[in-house]
């Protein structure tokens, strides 16, 4: 199980990475035109979604100056700016998108092995960690790696950071009321998981309400590539439920999230 230490995180992204190169090297090039779960974007949007925002983590180690572009971007577009950076990128070929996300996350690993667990950097929201800024990078690629597998008809490889992925996921309670301009009930929750080995990984202790079931389930669910309706997951009491519908894990305004399955478009 990681915490902050920058080399068994590193060791974790490198593992979904690579994980998710193999699957993208397996499928044949035109596959990166095939749509994905995410309305409007294929394959290819998706990689290039994330080497973007792995230079945009670059640049925030250098410091609030080399950022600021980036930041002023987002406040700019809004809502709308993942969308435009799709769209600004679909003269890419997969190959310069291949070549850009591999080079675009070695140096951003790199950046922020330098700078240390502990160093604070900007994002999009309030400042933190590197090593936060680290687990973050790991939820996004598993995140959006989710949505390459399901559009490539590939079974998503189980590495060692979807513990990351469900750590990260459990501890972003907050920022789901936040999106959504609420405050969460004083009530705490705590999040109660079965990993793919069969062993729990449990989330705050002593708390009077609970979500539990897969680890899997959860972490998609937190990141919008799933509904609710469409797991096992168990909410226990009217904080957990109501948590389980807004989960959201990445920052920015609210996601529209996934439709229930069977539900007219």
């Amino acid at each position: 199980m990681s915490g902050p230490d920058l080399g068994v995180l590193a060791a974790h992204l490198e593992a979904e990475t690579d994980a998710l190169l193999a699957a993208l090297d397996a499928a044949p090039e035109m596959a990166w035109t095939r749509p994905t779960p995410a309305a409007g974007w294929t394959v290819a949007d998706q990689i290039g979604h994330l080497a973007y925002f792995d230079e945009a983590a670059t640049a925030s180690i250098q410091g609030p100056d080399a950022f600021a572009p980036y930041l002023e971007e987002a406040v700019e577009l809004g809502a709308s700016l993942c969308d435009v950076i799709a769209e600004r990128l679909r003269d890419r070929s997969p190959a310069e998108l291949r070549a850009w996300w591999s080079a675009a996350r070695a140096t951003m690993v790199s950046a922020m092995r330098a700078a240390g667990s502990s160093a604070r950097v900007p994002w999009y929201g309030p400042s933190f960690s590197v090593a936060s800024a680290m687990t973050g990078r790991i939820m996004e690629t598993w995140a959006h790696g989710r949505d390459v597998y399901d559009a490539l008809g590939a079974t998503p490889v189980v590495t060692p950071a979807l513990y990351d992925v469900a750590r990260l996921c459990a501890r972003t309670r907050a920022n789901s009321y936040a999106a959504h301009g609420r405050t969460p009930p004083a009530v705490e929750v705590a999040v109660v998981l079965t990993a793919p080995d069969g062993s729990r990984w449990r989330f705050g202790d002593d708390a009077p309400e609970e979500i539990r079931g897969d680890a899997v389930q959860f972490c998609l669910v937190a990141t919008q590539r799933r509904h609710p309706a469409d797991t096992d997951l168990v909410a226990t009491g009217p904080a957990a439920a109501e948590w389980l519908g807004i989960a959201q894990a990445f920052a920015g305004p609210p996601g529209p999230g996934r439709a229930q399955a069977g539900t007219p478009s």
